[in-house]
């Protein structure tokens, strides 16, 4: 402790203070200064100097294949990037409950079939542990399990008996002795996790560490603990819904689009390698405001239900109600209705809800959003063999999105024979492909195609 002073530094403009301030004299916002650790130790001479050679090239550095470590589990290793990379620091974070802790227990006892594993908890003991262990029916031989908060003792272990992969339940929990503050603090985080990182690089060991997340669903601690790790993993999904969805927000070894999703049964996670069969096998049929739509993530097309119901209010001020979707993007695509098609939903509630605890992000359910409020409007149910995707503007255009060929295709395959989407899709879309595609070029197209006898 005899080198490190604490000293408080602004999260907007980086202002120093020796003692903690309610509002920073430089930049003037409120309750922005937070501690961190700075060294003592005196700076190297002025006049020193050390002979360091010329940076390389790019073209000189060796580029050799990346090794990756696979689970076997399909879903997990394909939000990695197809595996975890030795010497890469993983971020996986997500509500409490949710089955983060499990889903890592998994993922362990998977490698533990031919690496070195070593699982520290700091928030549960060993025979805790063993508990879920034996309830998940896992193999525990090959998991090392060790019970400890304080960084050193964990550093000293691994240096007694290496190991390829260590997982840390939670970030939050380890603390320091070289800091005199509590656990779980901006500084204790941010020095645990660079230490952490800095024995990834050194000695190329996969670590994975759990971290708490805010009311708001923010990651707990200093946003710096996100940006030095490699990988950024959400286990997302409700905790009144057996579906769970991983999703990567950052990886520097693969790609962030990429979803896993999973299923909470009393043995732990399983895998769904076919998500869109199970969330389509309850969807009501010849039910007016059900509409399906299919949403890429990644790479990977999903077929979703999303409900809408439209009724008459009683309040003054009518209900806006959405799960599943932007409540932003709701009252928007609201207005567009009532501009361009006469609806009116000034005395209406409207509720909208994506069916299994989907969370549906990108743009293409703009249209299946305003069909699916359609018919629940005119009392209406649409084909049920139809799936509608598309982009919908503020003059009531409807834009072409990405992955066209590739939500068709997918739609196909589980037996849906129409499908409507907007037209610069489906003038770009393979010969095989065409049958049963309806182009649309705007709102009012949609309106009489789906509802010929609307009357509006």
């Amino acid at each position: 402790m005899a080198d490190v002073k604490l000293v408080y530094r602004c999260q907007q403009c980086g202002y120093l203070s020796t003692k903690w301030l309610g509002r920073c004299p430089e930049c003037q916002t409120w309750h922005s200064l937070a501690e961190e650790a700075q060294s003592r130790s005196r700076r190297r001479a002025v006049g020193a100097s050390v002979e360091i050679g010329p940076p390389p090239t790019l073209a000189e550095i060796p580029c050799d294949q990346e090794e990756r470590w696979l689970t076997g589990m399909g879903e997990w290793d394909r939000v990695l990037g197809g595996g975890m990379i030795p010497g890469s620091m993983v971020l996986l974070a997500g509500d409490p409950g949710i089955g983060k802790s499990t889903l890592l227990l998994q993922a362990l006892a998977r490698w533990g079939q031919n690496r070195k594993v070593l699982y520290v908890s700091g928030e549960e003991s060993p025979q805790q542990i063993r508990l879920r262990a034996d309830r998940l029916e896992l193999d525990g031989g090959k998991i090392q399990v060790m019970a400890e908060t304080s960084l050193e003792p964990i550093l000293d272990t691994l240096q007694r008996h290496p190991v390829d992969i260590l997982a840390l339940d939670s970030i939050q929990t380890v603390s320091s002795r070289n800091l005199e503050v509590a656990p779980g603090s901006i500084s204790q985080v941010r020095e645990c996790a660079g230490q952490l990182m800095r024995l990834a690089k050194e000695r190329a060991i996969g670590i994975l560490v759990v971290g708490h997340v805010t009311k708001d669903g923010a990651i707990a601690g200093p946003r710096a603990l996100e940006h030095l790790v490699d990988a950024v993993l959400y286990l997302e999904g409700d905790r009144t819904h057996a579906f769970r969805i991983l999703r990567a927000v950052k990886n520097r070894y693969g790609s962030t689009n990429e979803i896993g999703v999973f299923e909470m049964k009393e043995g732990g996670l399983d895998e769904v390698p076919n998500p869109s069969r199970l969330l389509l096998a309850e969807r009501p049929v010849g039910v007016s405001g059900s509409v399906v739509v299919c949403s890429v993530e990644g790479t990977r097309p999903l077929l979703v239900e999303l409900q809408a119901l439209v009724s008459g209010s009683g309040w003054v001020q009518p209900r806006r109600t959405s799960m599943g979707v932007d409540a932003n993007r709701l009252s928007l695509l609201l207005a567009v209705m009532e501009k361009k098609l006469g609806f009116n939903f000034s005395q209406q509630d409207v509720f909208v809800n994506v069916a299994g605890g989907v969370r549906l992000v990108e743009p293409a359910a703009d249209l299946a959003m305003m069909t699916a409020l359609m018919s629940s409007t005119l009392d209406q149910p649409v084909p049920p063999g139809l799936v509608v995707w598309g982009e919908v503007g503020l003059a009531g255009e409807v834009r072409g999105v990405t992955h066209g060929a590739l939500r068709v295709a997918e739609a196909i395959k589980l037996g849906f024979e129409q499908h409507l989407i907007p037209r610069s899709n489906a003038d770009r879309l393979p010969a095989d492909l065409t049958t049963g595609c309806m182009g649309m070029r705007s709102l009012r197209e949609v309106l009489d195609s789906v509802f010929p006898s609307s009357g509006m």
